[in-house]
C-alpha cells in the first residue's frame, strides 16, 4: 500500500491545506525576484524539478519510469505548462486580482469532472459554499468594469483558460495518484516541473526574454519558490488528492488566492479596505464550510479501484 493511501481524508484535507498555504506564498517569492513573469514561472518549475530530482535520488528512488503514468505526468506538465502561460498573459491585460479570480473559476470546473469522470455528488454545502468563496475573491481584488477594453476582453479569455487548464492538470494529477501501482508522488512531481519548463523556456527563447538572474536577492527568492511552492506545497498536495474528492480538493485551494492577498498587506503594505476584509472572511469561512462534513459522494466502483 503506497503512502498516500495510507492517508485518512481528514489528514489529506489537512495536508492539502498545508500545501494550499504553501503555494499562497508564491507571490511574495515572485514580487522580492527581480525577474519577470514568465522568468519567475520558469525558475520555479525548472528549480522545483532539480529540487526534487535531488529528493529522488537522496531516497534511492528508480528515477526510470516507462510506463502509462510516466506519460500521464508529461500531460499534466502539459497542462500546468499553459495554465501558468494563460495565468501570465491574463494577468497582463487585466491586472493580478482579476487574473486570480478567473483561474479560480476552477472551482466550478473540477467539480463538475468530478462528477463525469468519478461520478463524485457534491452535497448542499459545497454547492453553497462555491459561489460564496467566489463572491469573497470578488470582495477582495474589487474590479473596475469600466475598463472592458478589446485587451481587457483578450485578458479575460486567458483567465478562463486559466481556470480550464488547471481543472486538466488537477484532475490528471489525480488519475496518475490514484493508480495503485502508480511512481511516487516526487517522480510525478519532477516530470511535470521539467515538462514545464521546457515549455516556457521555449517561450522565453521565443520572445527573447532574459533568462538573467540580477541579483543575490532574486536568487535567494527563486530559489525559496522552487524549494517551497513548487516542491514542498505540491507534494503535500499530489500525495493527498487520491483521497478526497476532486470537487473538495479544488475548494480548498481557494485558500491560495486568499492568503496570497493576506501575505500583500502584511508583507508589502498593500492599501486595503473593509470590504476586502470582509471578503478574505467570507471566503475563509466559505472554504471551511465546504470542506468539513461536505465530502462528495464517490461512487463504489471508483472506491475499489482507489484504496
Amino acid at each position: 500500500m503506497s503512502h498516500n493511501q495510507q492517508l485518512t481524508s481528514d489528514q489529506a484535507m489537512l495536508r492539502t491545506t498545508m500545501g494550499a498555504t504553501m503555494i499562497s506564498f508564491s507571490a511574495v517569492w515572485v514580487k522580492l525576484a527581480h525577474v519577470t513573469p514568465t522568468a519567475s514561472a520558469f525558475y520555479r518549475v525548472f528549480l522545483g524539478g532539480i529540487f526534487l530530482l535531488i529528493f529522488m535520488r537522496v531516497r534511492k528512488k528508480n528515477i526510470m519510469k516507462g510506463d502509462l503514468f510516466s506519460s500521464l505526468t508529461i500531460v499534466a506538465g502539459i497542462f500546468f505548462a499553459l495554465d501558468l502561460y494563460a495565468w501570465h498573459r491574463s494577468i497582463q491585460h487585466v491586472g493580478p486580482g482579476l487574473a486570480t479570480i478567473l483561474s479560480s473559476f476552477q472551482v466550478f470546473l473540477v467539480p463538475l469532472a468530478g462528477l463525469i469522470l468519478y461520478g463524485e455528488r457534491p452535497n448542499i454545502r459545497f454547492v453553497l459554499s462555491v459561489p460564496l468563496a467566489v463572491a469573497g475573491l470578488f470582495m477582495i481584488v474589487g474590479i473596475r468594469w469600466d475598463q472592458f477594453t478589446p485587451d481587457y476582453h483578450m485578458g479575460i479569455w486567458y483567465g478562463f483558460l486559466t481556470a480550464v487548464f488547471y481543472t486538466g492538470f488537477l484532475i490528471t494529477l489525480r488519475k496518475i495518484q490514484s493508480h495503485p501501482s502508480n511512481p511516487s508522488a516526487g517522480f510525478n512531481l519532477m516530470v511535470v516541473s521539467f515538462s514545464t519548463a521546457i515549455f516556457l523556456g521555449l517561450d522565453m527563447v521565443r520572445t527573447h526574454d532574459t533568462f538573467a538572474i540580477p541579483d543575490i536577492q532574486s536568487v535567494v527568492a527563486l530559489v525559496g519558490l522552487g524549494l517551497m511552492s513548487q516542491t514542498v506545497g505540491w507534494l503535500f498536495i499530489t500525495r493527498s488528492l487520491p483521497r478526497i474528492p476532486a470537487a473538495i480538493a479544488g475548494l480548498i485551494l481557494l485558500l491560495q488566492p486568499s492568503l496570497s492577498f493576506v501575505w500583500d498587506v502584511l508583507f508589502f503594505h498593500r492599501e486595503t479596505s473593509p470590504m476586502a476584509w470582509c471578503g478574505v472572511a467570507l471566503a475563509l469561512s466559505s472554504i471551511y464550510l465546504g470542506s468539513t462534513n461536505g465530502k462528495a459522494t464517490p461512487r463504489s466502483s471508483e472506491l475499489k479501484s482507489e484504496t
